[in-house]
């Protein structure tokens, strides 16, 4: 897996976690998130499919969502 599929599939993650995107969170609690909706959906591809749902039922929001995941997930690769 390179670091470009590692931080779509992280951010895929946090599109599917229960975390707020108005909320500031630590790293911990993200990466938290991330391996709980990994666990939660059975995989990288639950998490995708989460996402082409929410995608489905209200693209607007889906597109907001997934801006913030992105970021997050871009910014947790810069840190390591």
């Amino acid at each position: 897996m390179t670091a470009l599929d590692f931080t779509v599939a992280r951010a895929e993650a946090l599109f599917a976690s229960t975390l707020s995107a108005a909320e500031p969170h630590d790293r911990a609690v993200l990466d938290a998130a991330i391996a709980a909706a990994v666990r939660d959906y059975n995989g990288v591809r639950g998490c995708a499919a989460v996402m082409a749902e929410a995608y489905g039922e209200k693209p607007v929001q889906a597109a907001e969502r997934m801006q913030w995941a992105c970021d997050t997930a871009r910014t947790l690769a810069g840190a390591r």
